[in-house]
């Protein structure tokens, strides 16, 4: 964490309002990333949390949670991208059959068969195979054909500037950073699971166009690229934003860059006093809200922990690197 006194105390209220959260999952990852506890006891009651119990709510006997599995935001995939987050373990069973959903839909004839080149460039939204292959690594299906068949097809369809992008209208000479953040992220969390070189280089390819940016800023003026870039979002979704790829850039040994510094000043300003940092806007609505983009759970609209979790998890690391 950071050395200066006032940041360590705001650190610590931070790192206390975790550790009383009655989710295990949250309690267990501020114990092991930010108090270097190798096996914190709450690992073992993940799944009693009140926000995990909801998001396997409704499992089906097939897999998945009935419809399809990329339903906003009650689908398979996206309670999927929740769940890791929450902290579930590896080889959860209702987890690994609701993967198996996404994998049987991001890999099936109807889905491969709609992606189409233009100009020489694949033209998809390749956060889903992102998200999708981060959550399967996670889950310890690295091994499976299937998850093997996203990541060789995410190396493949990258564009020269090290993103992807679904625009048919687009150019070519800049990609989509929405649908460049999650591949970044699954191609890492493939590597660490398999150690393909491919996909480590990837990954590496995309957090230089994002630091190439400093994060969020245009080139040509340094303004931010997009109002939502600078905002404190959680779940992010498949929406790109500075603090997300701080994240991932974190998970990656790279958010000590000196072109992540705006970032980390950016995630510093918004830091509230009692140590925790709240949401500036959301991209779901509450359970049993009218209308699409409806939540399983309620994140909160205030103090988020999550939020505040990846934070210190980002500074922690960037005060590492710069130790």
């Amino acid at each position: 964490m950071l050395h200066d006194p006032v940041e360590l105390q705001r650190d610590r209220l931070g790192l206390d309002r975790l550790l009383e959260s009655d989710e295990p999952g949250v309690v267990l990852q501020a114990r092991r990333d930010l108090l270097d506890e190798p096996s914190p006891p709450e690992a073992a009651r993940v799944l009693e949390g009140p926000k995990v119990r909801a998001l396997l709510a409704g499992t089906r006997k097939e897999g998945g949670f009935g419809g399809h599995a990329y339903a906003k935001w009650g689908g398979a995939h996206w309670r999927l991208v929740s769940l890791v987050e929450l902290g579930v373990p590896a080889g959860e069973p209702r987890c690994v059959a609701a993967a198996g959903t996404v994998l049987d839909w991001l890999t099936g004839r109807g889905h491969r068969g709609g992606i189409k080149m233009i100009d020489g460039l694949t033209r998809r939204c390749a956060s889903q195979e992102g998200n999708a292959l981060a959550v399967c690594c996670r889950l310890g299906l690295a091994d499976d054909p299937r998850v093997r068949l996203l990541a060789e097809s995410l190396v493949e369809w990258q564009w020269p500037d090290g993103g992807w992008n679904c625009d048919k209208k687009a150019s070519g000479s800049r990609s989509s950073f929405h649908e460049s953040l999650p591949p970044m992220w699954g191609l890492h969390e493939y590597w660490a699971a398999r150690g393909e070189d491919a996909a480590q280089k990837a990954a590496r390819r995309t957090a230089e166009l994002f630091l190439e940016h400093r994060l969020f800023r245009t080139l040509a003026s340094g303004e931010p690229i997009h109002p939502t870039f600078v905002q404190l979002r959680y779940p992010p979704y498949w929406h790109y934003n500075a603090l997300q790829a701080l994240v991932v850039l974190a998970r990656m040994g790279l958010v000590g860059d000196p072109r992540a510094a705006d970032g980390l000043e950016l995630l510093e300003e918004r830091r509230l006093p009692d140590g925790g940092w709240s949401v500036s806007g959301r991209w779901w609505k509450r359970p049993g809200t009218e209308g699409s983009n409806v939540e399983v759970v309620d994140w909160g609209s205030t103090a988020n922990e999550l939020l505040t979790l990846n934070a210190l998890r980002v500074l922690r690391s960037a005060s590492s690197s710069a130790a």
